[in-house]
């Protein structure tokens, strides 16, 4: 397993995270006989967990959460000044992970707005003339090259922070420009490489359709609103009926569950802008078809975070539209719930995957086994925020999240 790890970390440079995991997990899948099962990595540890989580105390959890946000300040570089881990560099992605987390557990009120426009000036202080934010503690070749991390993704991150903050970009995105001709976004999207990577393909369409959005609701541009609508037109047309997602093929678990990846980038600009979700029935059969008996979502048995929340947040949202398989999809995200929760560790943050080191683009980003993160940290407690929307009480306390009204990831719109 350590040889297929560690052959996932350089394919990554070369694919991006999702083709590189994909890669390894359709490799997995082909030698059944070798039996990557889960209790070979963590023993009994999960089912015990999950016998001893429910019901939840969000109360709690939530402030154990945030003394770990704490701890990895950095006070000597201002009110913004946050680390990735403990005792790591003070990076701006983990400035806006503080920022949201905050935001989300309804604490952001309790600060003085003297020190939110500080910390929203520290996060401003990145913002580059083409609008882009940029953290050059970060700076190497995937920053520029990839959108599942990089600065297109630090952008769309630092606008939820700022808004969370009461403050807002004001120079313009230059990226979004070239998108005025009518017509331009149709051939950019054709254009894709959709059979190589699409998990990779739709973050890029998310942080572009975020900016789009963005431009539009906080920057007075009027114009983007006919060339979202030309990316939606665009977007329903591809759409697979069978299985309501994007891409080339579903025909084996490993691509099923990229397929729903990829969906999950694409619905958060539909969700946000309140565009129906074509064939909502099929989007949720998909869904449910990519958990695994553990509860998490994907084909490996210690899925991480992302793969998580893709499919916890559209099976949220869906299933408080329709109807369809409401039984399937409640006992599904119950399920879900304790895999959640088995990601917290003692110092109150979370892991981004059980028994597993995880670099995020850079070796700054890096947490090792077992260790806590701000990515993680933010993440997962975002997961709880949506599950305590459909969840009933017994399973789940009542707890008063605050969702942002801007696009990107932490908004929410019934």
């Amino acid at each position: 397993m350590n040889l297929l790890l560690s052959k996932v970390g350089r394919k990554m440079h070369e694919k991006g995270a999702a083709g590189a995991c994909l890669a390894a997990l359709q490799r997995i899948s082909r030698k059944a006989s070798h039996k990557w099962e889960f209790d070979l990595i963590f023993p009994h540890e999960v089912r015990t967990h999950a016998r001893r989580s429910l019901p939840c105390d969000l109360g709690q959890i939530n402030e154990r959460t945030l003394t770990y946000i704490e701890s990895n300040r950095h006070p000597a570089g201002g009110i913004g000044s946050f680390s990735y881990t403990n005792g790591g560099p003070a990076l701006l992605y983990a400035s806006a992970y503080a920022a949201l987390t905050l935001h989300l557990c309804g604490k952001m009120g309790a600060i003085p707005a003297s020190e939110k426009r500080e910390w929203a000036n520290f996060i401003l202080s990145y913002q580059c003339e083409d609008g882009i934010f940029r953290d050059r503690r970060l700076d190497c070749p995937l920053a520029e090259k990839c959108d599942w991390w990089g600065w297109r993704h630090m952008t769309l991150h630092a606008l939820m922070a700022l808004r969370a903050l009461d403050a807002r970009a004001s120079k313009p995105f230059l990226q979004i420009a070239p998108f005025a001709r009518k017509g331009k976004m149709q051939d950019w999207l054709e254009a894709r490489d959709w059979k190589r990577d699409p998990t990779d393909v739709s973050s890029e369409i998310q942080n572009l359709g975020t900016f789009l959005q963005y431009a539009r609701d906080f920057q007075d541009a009027g114009w983007c609103e006919v060339v979202l609508e030309e990316m939606f037109d665009w977007l329903d047309r591809k759409q697979d009926a069978k299985t309501g997602l994007w891409g080339d093929r579903f025909d084996t678990p490993a691509k099923l569950a990229s397929g729903v990846q990829t969906g999950y980038h694409l619905w958060m600009l539909y969700f946000y802008d309140q565009r129906p979700v074509c064939h909502v029935d099929r989007v949720i059969d998909s869904c449910l078809k990519t958990q695994n008996k553990f509860g998490g979502f994907g084909l490996p048995p210690n899925t991480g975070a992302c793969e998580d929340i893709d499919t916890i947040d559209p099976l949220v949202r869906l299933s408080l539209r329709t109807n369809y398989r409401r039984e399937d999809v409640q006992e599904c995200l119950k399920r879900s719930l304790s895999w959640v929760l088995f990601h917290q560790n003692t110092d109150g943050g979370w892991v981004f995957r059980r028994r597993q080191a995880f670099e995020y683009g850079h070796r700054l980003m890096r947490s090792e086994k077992q260790e806590s993160a701000m990515f993680a940290s933010w993440f997962r407690t975002l997961s709880l925020a949506h599950l305590s929307q459909i969840l009933p009480q017994r399973l789940i306390s009542p707890y008063p999240w605050q969702f942002l009204d801007c696009p990107g990831h932490q908004f929410w719109k019934g």
